[in-house]
């Protein structure tokens, strides 16, 4: 070995030896998502670029962006809600438009080119007149990847509106002011039936059934239960927005909170007062009239005196909400059910004295009138 030869020897070792010139494991990226995000953009004109849409912060848009990552031959599909004339574009190019208000899915793979490799594709959101309902967008297959932390948790209502605090506000303090005027004007009555002592006293039930429900007290307590309903349903339940029959009948924006709350509040009322007609004609087909009058004083005593708890959950969801959404959802659907569960069988016990519920005939109209419609507002609502 001569010294040109030692001399590369030695450089090679040398070379090898310096740091970070070593040959190292590097693992790949990881690949990119494959499906929808929680995350959506909207556009800037001033700025000419996609900013993060933050609801409660930004204005709602017409238009809703989203980069999608897809896989030819590997079916991405989504589901969601649309108005009529709502058009889906990918990469600038139209894929679809709604024919008619519904529930769609669709296969966003299909419509890129045929290349093998995963891409990344701008997928738009657009209605011309309506903000689209972009929570609705949704995996038919949740795709097991890890997704941001700011992603919806699958416990969560599939839209959920962060701002408008003031409204909600606003309109406790103005349950506030109704039951303390109804308070201060109808003391002995409001006393009567928001007094618990005389609620679980079988002899201070039998007082209170007897007494007329067609009353100023009871009609303004019930307008002001169904306030509060309505604003616990606004506020926390917002995926009630993406039920197809809701959307056909009242097309209300997402960013018009009061005119939301007012429509439930009339459909809440709407349906209390009108459980009287319905159990009344239910009554007459199963020849159980004289059951009809203490059936509904009974359930209208029992949804004013635990709808008290509704306000509370409303200030729980303006406190815990951003930091523990799950929670107050949880609490929301506990109150929600025991209220409705516990109607059911308050109702049944009442009747239960009248005559006994266990006889075939009797047991078929209480759930006719309170088990089945129980189940609906428990699915509509609760699941």
């Amino acid at each position: 070995m001569n010294w040109r030869q030692l001399a590369l020897l030695v450089g090679w070792l040398l070379l090898a030896a310096m740091p970070g010139r070593a040959a190292e494991y590097r693992p790949l990226p990881p690949p990119p998502p494959v499906g929808l995000s929680a995350d959506w953009l909207i556009y800037k004109p001033g700025q000419n670029r996609l900013t993060l849409y933050l609801a409660g912060y930004h204005q709602p848009s017409r238009a809703y962006y989203q980069w999608v990552s897809l896989q030819p031959g590997q079916p991405t599909v989504i589901s969601f809600t649309a108005l009529q004339n709502l058009s889906l574009f990918l990469d600038n190019q139209l894929v679809f438009t709604a024919p008619e208000a519904g529930s769609y899915t669709l296969d966003l793979a299909r419509f890129v080119p045929a290349t093998g490799l995963t891409a990344k594709h701008l997928l738009c959101v657009w209605h011309p007149t309506t903000p689209p309902a972009y929570a609705s967008f949704v995996d038919v297959e949740p795709v097991p990847v890890a997704r941001s932390k700011h992603a919806v948790a699958p416990l969560l209502p599939q839209e959920r509106v962060l701002g408008y605090h003031n409204a909600y506000v606003c309109f406790l303090l103005l349950l506030g002011l109704l039951y303390g005027g109804v308070r201060v004007t109808y003391r002995p009555g409001f006393s009567r039936i928001y007094e618990l002592r005389s609620f679980l006293n079988n002899s201070a039930d039998q007082d209170f059934l007897i007494k007329p429900t067609a009353t100023w007290l009871n009609l303004l307590l019930l307008v002001v239960f169904s306030l509060s309903f309505a604003l616990l349903l606004v506020a926390v339940h917002t995926s009630l927005q993406n039920v197809l029959i809701l959307r056909q009948l009242f097309n209300v924006p997402e960013s018009a909170i009061v005119l939301r709350v007012l429509l439930y509040t009339g459909l809440v009322l709407a349906f209390v007062l009108l459980k009287y007609p319905y159990i009344s004609f239910m009554g007459y087909i199963f020849d159980v009239l004289p059951l009809v009058t203490v059936q509904y004083r009974e359930f209208v005593r029992t949804i004013l005196l635990i709808g008290l708890a509704l306000p509370f959950v409303v200030i729980i969801y303006l406190t815990l909400n951003t930091a523990a959404p799950a929670v107050v959802l949880w609490l929301s659907n506990g109150v929600i059910t025991f209220l409705l569960v516990a109607t059911v069988v308050r109702i049944a016990l009442t009747l239960h004295r009248k005559s006994s519920v266990l006889n075939l005939h009797l047991f078929s109209y209480l759930c006719a009138t309170e088990v089945i419609p129980l189940v609906i507002l428990l699915k509509l609502i609760v699941f």
